[in-house]
């Protein structure tokens, strides 16, 4: 052990009554920190000292800089930025903590902090702007850049770019990527544009909201068709809110706390007359159960909507299993594994839901993934802001995956791109579905064969 690491062992932990430091809006909360005494538990469960094996790039590394800043001891400078943004976010730190330190939470308010104090500028800031601001909280821009990339595929541009090597020109993370592409389809809000409600299919039991997403509806589009379908397979009313957006995800991920904040009030908003907010990506459901940490400095009465609002949401494995659903008759006869998304197996405590839902189809023999719950790299868009550590750490990922499935299981998008690239990089044959999927083929199966359409 080195002197450096040495003395962040031993260093007691920080009293909530210290100064604090930041000069900006959205201070990291000491309570947050108090409790770490840099124990060192975390360090195996983070990918990213895995890799470097650094400090300053393990969860009680990065706490350490957060104090040292609020103690005055060190700038938000490029210093304080590197490690801080390096992080995956993923939270298996918490999960290993035995204090349960939210690293997580500390970790996006930093980044907040050196956001306010080191805005994104040039190309970048415009690349940042673009997207974050100007097409993810609008789902008509949404739909138009789906409809120009869906025509993309369609008319045979792909096949030319293919053909004539132009990937070999992009970066190779952008190149694989571009191989993997889901195929675009009609989006669940455009299909069900007219409806308010998607009533169930036989007996109402419950009615539910859904959270479509942005890019989800965009790329992931049959994903939410199927969500749509076993939940009303199901006997729940699905509501889709025309008012509803982005859940914010991306934006408190990249220090952008305003937005995610205007973002949050908007879907508390369009969602506030439900009772169940059922979301099918890992990633959005956590953020929204998360909003109340977006209130924290703020007025009293928005603090009370996110906590009642998160207190709503619930991923689509975990209601189904708990609400009780029709196990189906028809058989997928297939062996796969299962993959925990980070943001559903540590962010939401949903790990046995999805397994015991894909145990329930018939013909599905599962064979367990060692360290299932361990990143694979995807983090949102950290696959391309930080190509090079999201590729080490899809290597190890890979290493896990059993060579014999045919399928890997899990439930969020970003996952699924991220292991595609990874079947894809490594020669590997596997398909990447997520588990609503396998059980909407199951009863779609069991429809034809009792010969409904």
């Amino acid at each position: 052990m080195s002197m450096k690491e040495k003395d962040i062992v031993q260093e007691p932990p920080c009293s909530s009554q210290s100064l604090n430091n930041y000069l900006w809006k959205d201070k990291p909360d000491e309570d947050k920190w108090a409790d770490c005494v840099h124990c060192g538990m975390c360090l195996e469960a983070c990918p990213t000292y895995e890799i470097t094996g650094q400090e300053q790039h393990s969860p009680r590394g990065r706490v350490h800089l957060i104090k040292s800043v609020a103690d005055g001891k060190l700038e938000v400078n490029e210093q304080f930025m590197d490690p801080v943004f390096a992080c995956l976010d993923c939270k298996a730190c918490t999960t290993a903590c035995p204090a349960d330190v939210d690293v997580g939470g500390l970790i996006e308010e930093a980044r907040g902090q050196i956001r306010q104090a080191m805005p994104l500028t040039g190309w970048r800031g415009a690349v940042s702007k673009f997207f974050l601001h100007g097409l993810f909280p609008h789902p008509g821009r949404l739909q138009s850049a789906g409809n120009l990339l869906k025509l993309y595929q369609k008319s045979g541009v792909q096949t030319a770019v293919r053909k004539t090597g132009l990937l070999k020109i992009m970066p190779e993370h952008l190149a694989t990527m571009e191989t993997v592409m889901p195929k675009v389809k009609q989006s669940v809000r455009k299909k069900y544009n007219k409806e308010e409600v998607v009533k169930a299919k036989g007996e109402t039991k419950n009615e539910v909201a859904f959270l479509v997403g942005c890019v989800m509806d965009v790329m992931f589009s049959d994903i939410n068709d199927s969500t749509v379908n076993v939940l009303t397979r199901n006997g729940n009313d699905v509501a889709i809110p025309k008012k509803q957006t982005c859940c914010g995800a991306l934006h408190v991920h990249a220090g952008d706390r305003d937005m995610g904040r205007k973002l949050a009030k908007q879907n508390i908003e369009a969602f506030g007359h439900t009772d169940t907010v059922v979301a099918n990506a890992a990633g959005c459901g956590c953020m929204l159960t998360e909003y109340p940490e977006l209130f924290r400095e703020e007025e009293t009465e928005w603090r009370e909507r996110a906590e009642e609002f998160a207190a709503k949401v619930v991923d689509v494995s975990k209601y189904l299993h708990d609400s009780g659903y029709e196990k189906p008759k028809a058989e997928i006869n297939t062996k796969l594994t299962y993959h925990d998304a980070c943001h559903l197996a540590h962010g939401q405590g949903v790990r046995q839901e999805p397994r015991e839902l894909l145990l329930d189809i018939p013909g599905v023999e599962m064979v367990p993934m060692p360290n299932a719950d361990r990143c694979c790299g995807s983090a949102g868009i950290y696959n391309i802001t930080n190509p090079e550590m999201a590729d080490g750490v899809l290597e190890s990922k890979m290493e896990n995956v059993p060579e014999e499935v045919e399928m890997i299981s899990m439930g969020n998008p970003g996952c699924m791109l991220q292991m595609a690239m990874g079947v894809e990089k490594y020669g590997r044959n596997q398909k990447i579905v997520h588990t609503i999927q396998l059980l909407d083929w199951a009863y779609q199966k069991e429809d034809k064969q009792r010969g409904q359409t």
